[in-house]
């Protein structure tokens, strides 16, 4: 009996030493891992499926796929749009549009690195904070190429779902994918057993392709209840279905996982609630764990981050060839892919004079079509931010300004966002060469 309470004495302890915020809650983050262990089992297609996306994100990364080299050589910022199901059984679980349309709004930002907590990032790591230059748009256009708000109301009988994919199947008390090649499905509903969301790799059956959230933990007003009322879950979600894997690798506290990822230090399982930094696992020290990205299971008030390395994978599945491709040149959105090529210019948008810029300040013009509160955000060939100009609030038209920042630039490569009232409008590319 003292063998036995010495041994649960001892399991326990290292259950606290490990993270007293890696709590064991009535939460269940997320499925997505669980989903696609079962399908690798059932479903040989995926499996098959899976290995070829895989080689292609390898060959891909060997062509020069890294970000920095897609840089050098042109960047595109992929247009995801979005349908989302909203399928309810209560009032409640019907969440407005606003609040649909908070969660688009976190996605942008989360996946442009527009998002305030990013300032938030240790140190050590803000040279690998990336800007994935994904956006996301609810849909405008229906499959028969329709007028759509990108929102899809269903009623059901079920009082909750699980992670078995019924609510992606009106047959079920769900609600039909739209076709998978063209957008992204989100289905919103109310998930039992704790559970916040789960998504399906690519390579998957199209009929179930796509996201789910729970209506509780999904944007950031309405239903959204802490600690997940950041919007975050989706954030997690999608990071997965783009491909990407829990960060600590998923083999529960062994140290011998992957998430096939460079950058993100090895870790010993998952983080709840919000540890202190640095957190050391896995022999990782002196920084240790990167509890704070978006594929951590933490609060969603403590995550803030993808890596450059997770922007390649999931750059991957977009490029020409990826697994996604196809739904970023759907035009199911009335604003499509922005193309950066080796010399571009948004034509009277954004632009930088003289490019390249040799000497003194150079002027950036850019243009209006309503009044807004203008920034400026610079980030060099890796997609850190290396300046942020506030230009402040300008009326409609054309503007010029001569920020002393981009005087103050190294030689290189950098590209230029207008941000205006929130809204991406605008992205070039410049070369400073003194």
């Amino acid at each position: 009996m003292k063998a036995l309470l010495l041994t649960v004495f001892v399991a326990l302890t290292t259950t606290f030493t490990f993270s007293q915020d890696l709590r064991t809650a009535p939460i269940n983050r997320c499925a997505s891992y669980e989903v696609y262990q079962q399908m690798l089992q059932n479903d040989p297609a995926f499996a098959k499926n899976q290995q070829s996306i895989e080689q292609f994100t390898k060959n891909f990364l060997a062509r020069g796929g890294t970000a920095a080299m897609r840089m050098l050589q042109g960047t595109p910022v992929y247009t995801i749009p979005v349908i989302v199901h909203v399928v309810y059984h209560t009032a409640a679980q019907n969440i407005s549009d606003a609040q649909i349309q908070s969660q688009i709004d976190v996605l942008n930002k989360d996946y442009q690195k527009l998002n305030t907590d990013a300032g938030q990032v240790p140190s050590v790591w803000t040279n690998l904070v990336a800007d994935c230059q994904i956006q996301f748009c609810l849909a405008t256009k229906d499959p028969g190429n329709n007028p759509t708000t990108g929102i899809r109301r269903v009623s059901t009988t079920k009082a909750s779902f699980s992670d078995n994919d019924a609510v992606k199947y009106t047959s079920k008390g769900g609600d039909d994918a739209w076709p998978s090649k063209d957008y992204l499905n989100l289905w919103v509903c109310k998930l039992g057993g704790g559970l916040l969301g789960y998504a399906q790799f690519p390579g998957g059956k199209a009929a179930t392709d796509g996201v789910v959230i729970t209506f509780n933990g999904f944007g950031t007003t309405g239903t959204a209840k802490a600690p997940y009322n950041l919007g975050r879950s989706a954030t997690h979600e999608i990071g997965h279905w783009l491909n990407l894997r829990h960060i600590w690798g998923d083999d529960g506290t062994k140290c011998t996982g992957s998430d096939l990822v460079g950058d993100t230090p090895n870790q010993a399982g998952q983080h709840f609630g919000c540890p202190k930094f640095p957190f050391v696992s896995c022999t990782n020290g002196p920084n240790g764990d990167m509890f704070m990205n978006y594929m951590d299971y933490t609060d969603d008030r403590c995550m803030f981050m993808f890596t450059n390395g997770q922007k390649d994978r999931m750059y991957a599945t977009l490029v020409t060839g990826g697994a996604h491709h196809s739904v970023t040149i759907s035009g199911k959105c009335a604003s499509q892919v922005v193309s950066i090529s080796k010399n571009a210019v948004i034509p009277n948008l954004l632009s930088v004079s003289p490019n390249p810029v040799n000497a003194g300040t150079a002027a950036v013009s850019f243009k209006l079509d309503k009044a807004a509160q203008v920034q400026l955000i610079i980030s060099d060939v890796y997609g850190n931010t290396v300046s942020f100009i506030n230009a402040g609030n300008q009326v409609i038209g054309e503007h010029q300004i001569r920020p002393s920042e981009v005087a103050r630039l190294g030689n290189g490569v950098y590209v230029i966002k207008l941000i205006a009232s929130g809204q991406q409008l605008g992205t070039t590319r410049f070369v400073v060469n003194k």
